[in-house]
């Protein structure tokens, strides 16, 4: 039985062409398309979508600037991958695992503490002046790929900046994406 993928709204042949020519030594490692408008984030791997997950981004919207609480968009790389071999929900606090287990928020509100479970992918911005250097620098302002506690409110722009996924979900991407893996954040 093959599974079937619906392919995106949106022109991903394009971006993946972009991304092949302007990044031309990351195209052998998987790539991750999100498509900020459908909170959805593609896996692609040798030019076949592979993959398709609800996201959340931030409800502030898309933006670079440091302290702007916004989603950065542009080129990416995965340049640290934390929580291997830990259980779901494990709890990070200044990217280390503190030894506790999150709970989920049973309600679809958003909850008031931003807890980082799961697994971290944390994202370095490729496009100087744009997601990286000076007050524009995605890796000085922690932005990450991780697990959340309200998965009711996954595929809802919720959060303060990060990307946001199911903690099932996250583990699929973690076990694909690789150090140098390019991740591209599109908002339109």
């Amino acid at each position: 039985m093959r599974l079937t993928i619906r392919r995106p709204q949106f022109d991903w042949l394009r971006w993946l062409r972009y991304l092949h020519h302007h990044y031309p030594r990351h195209h052998r490692a998987p790539v991750a398309l999100l498509a900020l408008p459908m909170q959805r984030l593609y896996l692609v791997r040798y030019w076949h979508i592979v993959g398709s997950f609800a996201v959340s981004t931030s409800r502030f919207g898309s933006g670079c600037l440091f302290n702007s609480w916004r989603t950065p968009t542009g080129a990416h790389q995965v340049v640290e991958r934390l929580g291997d071999r830990l259980p779901l929900l494990s709890r990070f606090r200044y990217r280390r695992y503190d030894g506790t287990r999150a709970r989920l928020n049973p309600h679809a509100n958003i909850s008031s503490d931003d807890v980082i479970c799961t697994r971290i992918i944390r994202l370095a911005g490729l496009d100087r002046g744009h997601n990286q250097g000076g007050y524009r620098d995605s890796y000085k302002r922690c932005i990450y790929i991780h697990g959340t506690v309200d998965e009711k409110r996954v595929g809802l722009p919720a959060s303060k900046g990060c990307i946001r996924m199911g903690n099932q979900d996250l583990c699929s991407v973690y076990d694909q994406l690789c150090i140098g893996s390019l991740v591209y954040v599109i908002d339109r």
